[in-house]
């Protein structure tokens, strides 16, 4: 069996969903900047554990759906319509976020760690995400819905997720004035690879009805 496609599409998956600037990657980066490394790392331990069962949930969901095309193809087109809303939206609608955040004040490892699984549990844009990206993957032959192949793409999306959060930890501070940049022009990031998604999605429904 292969190991490494899992592996790799779900560690890449992760990369491409915590890598624009947001609520847990950045808060991360200022727990480490107001309280040091150590209490940065819990807050992300919290932030993957729940990470963690949010992506086996998606795929056990899209598991399902997935042995019905009918509801595949639907997915896909509310998928795109989605993706188009929040695409119109951050480029043209939301405003300007600030690029300033507020002072951390200092806190134990616990209550870090509690911290990173509240804001992660609060973030429900993960379980869409991957049942879509394990969908997709599927219908290209490049996931199967077997166990084994499920924890490996957890196992994936866990490391690729830990490695973008610790990029922000360690990096945050080389960086604080461009990321400030980057956080006051989150809103065209994120819209751009929303589009990207639902230029994507587009292409895929076409394909199937075609």
């Amino acid at each position: 069996m292969n190991f490494i496609t899992p592996l790799f599409f779900g560690f890449i998956s992760a990369f491409v969903g915590i890598i624009p600037p947001g609520l847990i990657n950045m808060t991360a980066a200022k727990v480490n900047h107001k309280e040091g490394k150590r209490n940065a790392l819990w807050f992300v331990l919290g932030a993957i554990l729940i990470i963690c069962f949010q992506v086996f949930f998606a795929i056990l969901f899209a598991k399902i759906i997935n042995n019905r095309p009918d509801l595949v193809a639907l997915l896909r087109e509310i998928g795109f319509g989605i993706f188009t809303a929040l695409t119109i939206y951050f480029l043209w609608i939301a405003k300007k976020p600030k690029g300033k955040s507020k002072k951390l004040k200092n806190k134990s490892t616990t209550k870090r760690f509690f911290l990173g699984m509240l804001l992660s549990a609060l973030n429900f844009f993960p379980i869409p995400y991957y049942v879509f990206i394990s969908i997709s993957l599927a219908s290209y032959k490049l996931f199967s819905f077997d166990t084994t192949s499920i924890f490996i793409f957890v196992n994936g999306v866990v490391i690729g997720s830990f490695l973008v959060f610790y990029f922000y930890i360690s990096f945050f501070n080389r960086i604080e004035n461009k990321t400030d940049y980057i956080m006051k022009n989150m809103n065209t990031i994120i819209g751009s690879i929303t589009g990207l998604i639902a230029i994507l999605t587009l292409i895929n429904i076409i394909n199937y009805y075609w």
